[in-house]
């Protein structure tokens, strides 16, 4: 599965973000500049989204498996181990 990443041209450089992921946005003074501060938006969206589903399911039983989204359709991984996303 790929992601689009929109940059859009504004007086003062660039504004960022991935269309299918809401929050991911930025901006830079270069499109190098979006590019990079993209990637980290990213990484902080999914770091953000992980605390938030940590602390609201906090004491229950869960079961945590890799869920993977292929460009054909979704596969299930095996489970490899009790937290295979650690």
């Amino acid at each position: 599965m790929q992601l689009a990443d929109v940059y859009m041209k504004i007086p003062e450089g660039y504004i960022a973000f991935v269309e299918e992921l809401p929050g991911a946005n930025t901006q830079g003074e270069t499109l190098d500049e979006a590019r990079a501060n993209l990637a980290e938006a990213v990484e902080l969206v999914m770091e953000a989204n992980r605390t938030m589903s940590e602390e609201a399911i906090a004491g229950a039983e869960v079961i945590r498996e890799k869920f993977v989204l292929p460009a054909g359709g979704i596969q299930r991984c095996p489970r490899e181990s009790p937290d295979p996303l650690r």
